[in-house]
């Protein structure tokens, strides 16, 4: 099968940085499916395991989470899905990835591909969307779908692709001020689109945004980018005994001068649950059926911006770079071999 993968971990402008590969194909345990790759999306995740982290010696790394196909093969205690099943999911970063022409996933991490969405649109979804929704219902234990619910969320970095699914998560199943930061036009511009109430440059002082926007504190801040950068004015944004979650990785994060406030803080990892084999590790799979649900009745909407061509080498290698410009708005998607 086709595949596209490293060898040494290194920069894009690398001639050998992805390389086009033909695998053998891959068998499924018992509790697999064997998913015909139709299209997948690129996540910040990809670019850093590229750049930092070398697979084993005389072994290629096979990149990509994201993916939306059909199921080809089960294993033999498959019980949530049949070969000719739509499919949309995440995958596990111990697992090869799915930039390949078939890929294996765990069932109980996958959901049904929403019915109103092409596989480029749905392939936008997985990993954002759990991540959004972990972070919001799991972590920062907002109620879910109480419209009543009073306070504000504080999404830095609103349109990434993470900032781009929970503003919309948060703005359409609670009752939360959604406050997300942008900072040039076109930014501003996907952050309104995705239905923010208010939005604010995340170049000048949170406390100053807020302000000019009539809001003296906040209860909820979603940390997803350089939190370690802002956390002077995440602290004094968030109101006594409010709540920080975060998905990036700060090389120190000293979050000594929240205590006074009596500030939590929660660490969001979406691949917590395959990685361990927790027991509730099948929410992940009730989670994108609700999401594809919502998607169906019109209440979320994709994050695709780009389709940037077919799956190969040459065009992972453009998106891996725009990845690392930091000018991404929402989701790149490749579709087909």
């Amino acid at each position: 099968m086709k595949a596209i993968g490293y060898r040494t971990a290194g920069p894009i402008g690398a001639a050998d940085s992805l390389e086009d590969m033909e695998l053998p194909m891959p068998q499924p345990a018992p509790r697999d499916l064997r998913v015909a790759v139709k299209a997948v999306s690129v996540n910040p995740a990809d670019a850093v395991l590229r750049a930092k982290v070398s697979p084993p010696t005389g072994e290629a790394g096979i990149l990509g989470f994201d993916a939306a196909g059909v199921v080809d093969a089960v294993g033999t205690d498959v019980t949530l899905f049949k070969p000719g099943d739509e499919v949309f999911y995440a995958g596990s970063m111990d697992r090869p990835g799915t930039n390949s022409e078939f890929h294996l996933v765990d069932e109980r991490i996958a959901g049904r591909k929403p019915a109103t969405l092409n596989f480029a649109q749905a392939a936008a979804i997985p990993l954002t969307s759990i991540t959004a929704w972990e972070l919001l219902f799991d972590r920062l234990a907002v109620p879910y779908g109480v419209k009543s619910q009073s306070g504000a969320l504080l999404i830095i970095n609103g349109a990434g692709g993470v900032g781009s699914m929970l503003t919309q998560i948060a703005r359409r199943l609670t009752g939360l001020v959604v406050i997300a930061t942008a900072s040039r036009p076109e930014t501003v511009a996907w952050c309104r689109k995705m239905g923010a109430h208010h939005v604010i440059d995340h170049h000048r002082p949170f406390a100053e945004g807020l302000e000019q926007q009539g809001i003296a504190q906040i209860d909820y801040v979603a940390g997803l980018t350089a939190t370690d950068k802002h956390l002077a004015g995440i602290e004094a944004v968030l109101a006594p005994q409010g709540k920080l979650a975060l998905i990036d990785d700060p090389a120190v994060l000293d979050i000594v001068r929240l205590k006074r406030k009596s500030i939590s803080v929660h660490w969001e990892l979406m691949f917590t649950r395959p990685l361990y084999q927790t027991e509730d590790m099948i929410a992940q799979h009730r989670l994108l059926n609700e999401v594809a649900d919502l998607v169906d009745a019109g209440v979320l909407r994709t994050t695709l911006t780009t389709d940037a061509g077919a799956i190969n080498a040459g065009n992972l290698k453009r998106v891996h770079a725009l990845i690392e410009s930091g000018r991404a708005i929402g989701k790149t998607v490749l579709t087909g071999f």
